[in-house]
């Protein structure tokens, strides 16, 4: 079978290609004369680049017709630390027989035993070259061969350079990583791609390429189009990439099309972020809630696949096999999804208990907000710990670091303002464009705690470029919360590193808001952030004292939590605290007040 692209060339011409792979190639030639002859008559009639592959047996695997500049390689096993056993013989339709950068990567990337490109011009071979694997210093590398002619090619024997570059490959251990190899795909715009290769790096997958290509309308069956996807699998393998990631959503179809063509895994930006939810999440309500969005998201693409599942061998009412299989895997889908939820509602009713108890404390709630990556941990980290009414607080920190999703799960611990007063800090996971909208509907609870705040903190990269859209990205799951009448602060993070003028961009597109500029990494104006939090927050705090026996000392522990303890005595008693306290606290503990 020819693989490539083979529009427009006549069926004889196909037909005469088919021909080759009854061509045997003796032990040590480059390859069978007949065959060479073969494709460059057939390269000067249609001007496209005709790939052979040919293994060690002199068997021909893999045809196939690219353009004047490129064609497809044959998947090539290269999991192993030693030449591949193939070698390739490609034309080069008006050009030299240098052999190209594309060349060079491809015989290092795929280990093939030598590759050769054959220069034709008007219909006359010019010469060929021939490539070889080589260690340079223990490392990979590449020796050109000068050009050649078709005599000096037939009367080449090469069983002794493989023989030689073999025991080179024995000698210098090539050290393999498990890692994933990406090329990242885009249609949108250069920032979010970038954004997406941040979202890869976060899963520990390595991107070795980015592709961007403008487009308005995408193709229903492979979202890029079929000769994209060609180009696409040419740089795949000359990369030697093993996963494909899409920054935009594919449908079932799209998928299969995708992974049927190229060969590999195939994945889209809304699977990369539940991925890299699945791996962050901690607490078993995160867990449950990426799980769910998962199943949802699988459920939706077993669609996709119906068309080609569905009435396999089946007439009548009689369901064929694959239609079977298909809603077989729907129901248990649906099953799951049922008993998840049901997990769900018990741990939320078990959180809005936990709530309500919060509320009724009268102690202010803080909620941090922003995208994904701004610095909300590292704030939250810093009031923590600087501000901690309980110092053994300090341990308590959440995973701060320079990477999308760091923090997932939702946290909620009490710090000491500057003027005494105790307040409830809550660190909610970061937002992102294009999140997936199971993701938002799954994570909802877990933002609840933002819905009673009575202060939000919304906190803002104000070094990055796409600041301003970042905010909007924020502010509409805000709304989808219902949150957007909440009082907020637009915290301007890492003001140590921005420029002016992007920091008076933000505060011009968003005058409505009150701003500050800090630097939560630097501990930059974090007193400054605290004053204004201070003047907006209600002050309903009295000064008591309470008696407390001392085989009820839990409740010390709550008022350590919930108070600030301006004095203790111990007594025969019990311990006599003098606190700084809510309406709601004193009403609460009323009988221990003296």
């Amino acid at each position: 079978m020819i693989k490539g692209n083979t529009n427009g060339i006549k069926e004889y011409m196909l037909n005469e290609l088919e021909e080759i792979h009854d061509i045997k190639t003796e032990k040590g030639s480059l390859a069978n004369i007949d065959i060479i002859n073969k494709i460059v008559e057939v390269t000067s009639k249609i001007n496209r680049e005709i790939c052979v592959a040919i293994n060690r047996k002199g068997s021909v695997i893999g045809i196939s017709i690219g353009d004047s500049n490129t064609a497809s390689l044959p998947i090539i096993d290269t999991s192993k630390s030693k030449l591949s056993g193939v070698r390739i013989i490609h034309t080069h339709p008006n050009s030299s027989a240098k052999l190209s950068n594309v060349d060079i990567s491809a015989l290092q990337a795929m280990r093939l035993d030598v590759i050769s490109a054959i220069g034709i011009t008007d219909d006359k071979i010019t010469g060929v070259s021939l490539g070889f694997c080589k260690f340079i210093d223990g490392e990979l590398s590449y020796e050109e061969s000068p050009i050649l002619t078709i005599d000096e090619i037939e009367s080449m024997d090469l069983s002794g350079k493989y023989e030689k570059i073999e025991k080179e490959f024995r000698e210098n251990e090539i050290k393999e990583d498990n890692l994933e190899r990406a090329i990242i795909v885009g249609i949108d715009t250069e920032e979010s791609l970038n954004e997406l290769k941040e979202l890869a790096d976060a899963c520990d997958i390595k991107v070795i390429e980015k592709v961007l290509q403008k487009k308005n309308q995408v193709d229903n069956a492979y979202f890029i189009g079929s000769g994209k996807v060609r180009e696409l699998n040419l740089l795949k393998q000359v990369k030697n990439a093993n996963l494909i990631i899409f920054d935009e959503e594919l449908t079932g179809i799209q998928s299969k099309n995708l992974v049927d063509s190229l060969g590999c895994r195939v994945i889209d930006r809304t699977m990369l972020i539940l991925e890299i939810f699945s791996r962050r999440a901690k607490t078993k309500e995160a867990k449950i809630q990426v799980e769910l969005a998962q199943l949802k998201y699988k459920s939706s693409r077993l669609l996709g696949y119906g068309i080609t599942l569905s009435r396999q061998g089946g007439s009548g009412n009689t369901r064929g096999a694959g239609e079977q299989k298909l809603e077989l895997d729907k129901r248990r889908i649906k099953e799951t999804i049922h008993l998840l939820k049901q997990e769900l509602e018990k741990i939320q009713k078990s959180k809005h208990t936990q709530k309500t108890r919060r509320n009724k404390s009268g102690i202010p709630k803080l909620s941090l907000v922003g995208y994904t990556n701004v610095g909300k941990s590292t704030l939250r980290n810093i009031l923590v710990d600087l501000y901690s009414d309980d110092k053994s607080i300090q341990k308590d920190h959440v995973l701060s670091k320079d990477m999308l999703f760091a923090t997932l799960d939702t946290t909620v611990r009490t710090f000491l303002l500057p003027d005494k007063r105790v307040a409830s800090l809550t660190d909610t996971v970061g937002f992102i464009r294009k999140l997936p909208h199971d993701l938002v509907e799954s994570f909802k609870s877990t933002l609840d705690e933002v819905i009673y705040s009575d202060l939000i903190l919304h906190v803002i990269d104000a070094y990055s470029e796409t600041a301003l859209i970042q905010i909007e990205a924020v502010e509409n799951i805000l709304e989808e919360l219902k949150c957007m009448d909440k009082p907020m602060f637009l915290v301007l993070n890492k003001c140590d590193v921005a420029t002016q003028d992007q920091i008076d961009k933000i505060r011009k597109a968003y005058s409505n808001y009150k701003t500050v500029e800090i630097s939560a990494f630097k501990n930059i104006n974090i007193d400054k952030l605290l004053d204004m939090t201070i003047e907006f927050l209600p002050r309903e705090e009295k000064i008591v004292t309470f008696l407390i026996p001392y085989d009820e000392s839990s409740i010390i522990s709550q008022l350590h939590k919930n108070c600030v303890v301006e004095k203790i005595e111990y007594v025969d008693e019990g311990a006599k605290l003098t606190v700084s306290s809510s309406i709601k606290i004193i009403e609460k503990y009323e009988k221990y007040v003296i």
